[in-house]
């Protein structure tokens, strides 16, 4: 019986053209770096390198303090001095980068109705972003925050997909049980991989990400109306 529900965001419950989503980021977020004097390809290839710690972190400090350890290291910037002109970017700026994204008009009410029937709920997004940046863009898939038991953002992670860990510690750390969990998502290497800690999975294949090219008939999949009818099938809904 299927208890937890846990979903990614981008090209899952919030489809998104990922190489338009990256190329207007970076582009905003570099305007702006060098706006404020600083030099923005030095600062971004310094979020890169920050990002790719992260993706490898060990677990034994948040994503938030790996991330900053690297940026730091190579760019001799202090957290400090810059993490507020973060954070205002990603309430302001950032929400131009909407325009890589459109609405799942069934994800509000798929949310909705998941917890009408008592399912609990987790936004498993690849936790590589501050929480004011997760928020924003559940906020362009017309997600109500409160649904979720838990929302993975760099704060309060201390892994990164693909790792199994990532999936690992949220079983441990809201003390589910791995057979009663459901993972939906639409990347075949950071998703699916959940099904290697027994958790079930399902692939969301509007926004695809399939990097290996495995047979994605391994996987229960379709598109995201083909989700809803899969949950009502298994009597989730």
């Amino acid at each position: 019986m299927i208890r937890t529900v846990l979903f990614d965001l981008d090209g899952t419950l919030l489809p998104l053209d990922e190489e338009l989503f990256v190329q207007k980021y970076f582009q905003l977020l570099g305007k702006k770096l060098a706006k404020l004097g600083f030099d923005s390809q030095t600062m971004l290839a310094a979020i890169w390198q920050g990002t790719k710690a992260m993706i490898n972190n060990n677990g034994e400090v948040t994503n938030e303090v790996c991330f900053w350890k690297t940026f730091e290291k190579t760019t001799k910037v202090f957290k400090s001095e810059i993490e507020l002109e973060f954070l205002h970017f990603y309430e302001n700026e950032f929400d131009l980068v909407r325009e890589a994204s459109k609405k799942q008009e069934l994800a509000p009410w798929l949310v909705e109705k998941l917890k009408e029937r008592g399912i609990n709920l987790i936004l498993a997004t690849n936790p590589i972003f501050p929480q004011v940046a997760t928020l924003k863009r559940m906020s362009w898939a017309g997600l109500d925050p409160q649904k979720f038991s838990l929302i993975t953002t760099y704060e309060n992670s201390c892994f990164a997909k693909p790792n199994l860990r990532y999936y690992q510690q949220i079983i441990q750390d809201l003390n589910l049980n791995s057979k009663e969990c459901l993972m939906v998502g639409n990347d075949v290497d950071e998703d699916m991989i959940a099904n290697q800690v027994g958790i079930g999975t399902y692939l969301i294949t509007d926004c695809l990400n399939n990097r290996q090219q495995v047979d994605i008939n391994l996987f229960p999949n379709g598109d995201f109306s083909q989700f809803v009818s899969y949950l009502f099938k298994m009597g989730i809904i």
